[in-house]
């Protein structure tokens, strides 16, 4: 068994050898399979599913132990299938004694340290899948030994230093499926021209750090399938001669990378004739790179069965060829972020497949094509950030599949199609940043279907915010900022009940902030910027616990502020050019006491005066009363006063 080999664990599995052998365990085979598989337990931190609850029980047979398979005619373990099993602990070196095993799984767990490198001893192994682990340190070079090796995924884990090149050289020779993708790995792909998977499906290399060019040796891969270089550091030219020797190629992931095209990075052409061998090409991403040139018309003559393209994010410019719209069986097509110019094609709408078109941060201009009205699964569809013009087409009416329409950043015209209400499913609308006129519609306002957000800002509308807003119950931010919108803030938004973010900033707005905005269960962000709002902020904002994000500055304001509650960490920056404002935010002028001042003297003047008002009324009084006295008494008496003579 080559125990000489392995390092501590020797100890433990000999004991627990001697003490089985004590209980006369009849198949040695199967008593060393045991052994192994008890001392891999031992180093198992955590079992929270209690998958190896059966492993501890001497009632049940190994071969009948969870997760565990065995082959009856060597009565030996053959495969050990752990996966999402939610383990954690260490991989111990004792599996390299299941000497039959040719399935070892231990993908989606939450294993740490390095591989052991005595897993190269498994000879009769097929497949190890070690994927979305915690795994570190190096892969070694001994799985490099592992001759009937057919599938291996290292995937997703934290593994670093170069690739050995004994995987791919004095490796199996039937490797179908490598993956290693999602880790730290350096150094360059280490192909050499004398060592060939020939039998080779599937290289997934994607998001680790390797260097250098993409080695001749892999066009030895002609089964190839599968290719996903993706989020590297590769250099060079875009790998015509390699791709042309791989005609069965489904799947090619170049993207982020430092790839250029050919004749000094200002030709396509070549690359793209290498895929007319890919007949069954499906998927082809060359994103993030620095390609130059022109988009090339055999772009058309790529193969039928190819339903994504991406050529974003590079140096491309030149017009959109109508050759590509030959390519009908596209679901996604992806050339935003590039220089391109020119119009948009209406024969886009022959692509009736379609499902998502970016086509965004390029210099396209013209008017956006009603034609593209006529694509019946189109769900996405983003022209922002060019130089469109002309109105917003009522064909999008008739788009039932769209979810999200981005058109902002452009120079569009005309008003916003009332239409666009009948488009059901769409769950954000953003044309923000043109030249639009007129009213909001009272259909477009009352989409329920928007769910992210509504973006109107930085245009010419007018008028009143619509009742219909408060339709909008799913809606998480609404941005109608800088625009010529009057009239009041309508209390009915308090419907609007998953809204996070308010920017009204920026129009003519009046009237009091309703009370029920602060009722709004999630509202993080409120502005309200230069405006001419009126009266005190109300208290439901102060008391709002979701409430981190205020702007009040620039309106008719009045009132005092409280530093408490929502309001607590916000500064005079909130409040500016509102003069009525006043209380204890930092730079704010504290309240005075002056009108209660005031108060108590007109209440003491007040008093003073209906004194003095009581002292003549009972001055009078008493005068009064004196004169009617005397009055009596004189005509009561005996003198008689008559007149003189």
């Amino acid at each position: 068994m080559g125990f000489c080999k392995f390092s501590m664990y020797n100890f433990l599995y000999l004991v627990i050898v001697v003490l089985f052998g004590v209980f006369g365990e009849q198949n040695s085979q199967l008593m060393n399979d045991k052994v192994a598989l008890l001392s891999f337990m031992s180093e198992i931190v955590s079992d929270p599913g209690n998958v190896l609850e059966n492993w501890n029980s001497s009632d049940v047979h190994v071969c009948n132990w969870a997760r565990v398979s065995c082959n009856n005619a060597s009565d030996s373990v053959t495969e050990l299938i752990l996966n999402v099993a939610w383990l954690s602990g260490t991989i111990s070196p004792s599996l390299a004694n299941l000497s039959s095993l040719t399935v070892l799984d231990l993908s989606m767990n939450f294993f740490e340290g390095p591989i052991p490198k005595e897993l190269g001893f498994l000879t009769q192994l097929k497949q190890l899948s070690l994927s979305w682990n915690f795994l570190e340190g190096k892969i070694p070079y001994h799985l490099g030994f592992l001759h009937k090796m057919e599938f291996l995924d290292l995937g997703s884990n934290k593994l670093q230093g170069e690739i050995p090149e004994s995987l791919f050289c004095n490796g199996s020779l039937s490797l179908q499926y490598i993956d290693l993708s999602n880790n730290s790995l350096s150094g360059e792909i280490p192909f050499k021209s004398e060592c060939g998977l020939k039998d080779l499906g599937s290289l997934l290399l994607w998001s680790n750090r390797l260097v250098g060019h993409i080695p001749r040796a892999l066009s030895n891969s002609t089964q190839l399938i599968w290719l996903d270089l993706e989020s590297n550091m590769l250099t060079g030219e875009l790998p015509s001669e390699i791709i042309r020797e791989m005609p069965k190629l489904q799947v090619l992931f170049l993207s982020y990378n430092d790839f250029v095209s050919h004749g000094g990075n200002n030709n396509l052409e070549p690359f793209f004739a290498s895929l007319g061998n890919c007949s069954d090409l499906l998927e082809l991403k060359l994103a993030g790179n620095n390609l130059g040139g022109k988009i090339p018309p055999i772009i058309g003559d790529l193969s039928n069965n190819l339903v994504q393209l991406h050529l974003d994010e590079n140096l491309i410019y030149g017009l959109i060829p109508p050759h590509i719209s030959n390519l009908v069986n596209l679901t996604l097509i992806n050339l935003s972020s590039n220089i391109l110019n020119g119009s948009i094609l209406p024969n886009l709408c022959q692509m009736e497949k379609l499902e998502r078109v970016y086509l965004s941060n390029n210099s396209l201009s013209g008017e956006i094509p009603p034609a593209l009205g006529n694509i019946p699964h189109l769900g996405l569809l983003d022209l922002s950030r060019n130089k469109l013009s002309g109105s917003i087409p009522n064909s999008f009416a008739n788009l039932p599949q769209l979810r999200r329409l981005m058109l902002y950043q452009n120079q569009l015209l005309g008003t916003i199609p009332p239409s666009l209400g009948q488009c059901v499913n769409l769950e954000i609308l953003d044309l923000s940043h043109n030249k639009l006129s007129g009213v909001i519609p009272s259909e477009v306002a009352g989409l329920r279907s928007l769910k992210l957000y509504l973006n109107l800002s930085s245009n010419h509308l007018y008028g009143p915010l619509p009742l219909e807003l408060s339709k909008m119950d799913m809606v998480l931010a609404i941005d109608l900022s800088n625009n010529n919108l009057s009239g009041t803030i309508p209390t009915q938004l308090k419907s609007c009940i998953a809204l996070e973010s308010l920017n009204l900033s920026r129009n003519f707005l009046e009237g009091p902030l309703p009370f029920s905005i602060g009722q709004l269960p999630y509202l993080q962000a409120l502005d309200v910027y230069s405006n001419q709002l009126i009266r005190d902020i109300s208290q439901s904002l102060q008391m709002s616990s979701t409430l981190k994000h205020v702007n009040f500055s620039f309106n008719k304001i009045s009132g005092k502020v409280s530093s408490e509650g929502a309001f607590s960490l916000l500064t005079i920056d909130s409040f500016l050019g509102n003069d009525g404002l006043c209380g204890s935010i930092e730079g704010m002028p504290k309240c005075s006491n002056r009108h209660s001042h005031l108060t108590l003297i007109l209440s003491v003047l007040l008093s003073l005066f209906s004194i003095l008002i009581l002292c003549i009324f009972g001055y009078y009084l008493v005068q009064r009363s004196r004169i009617q006295s005397q009055l009596e008494i004189f005509d009561g008496g005996d003198l008689d006063l008559k007149h003189p003579r």
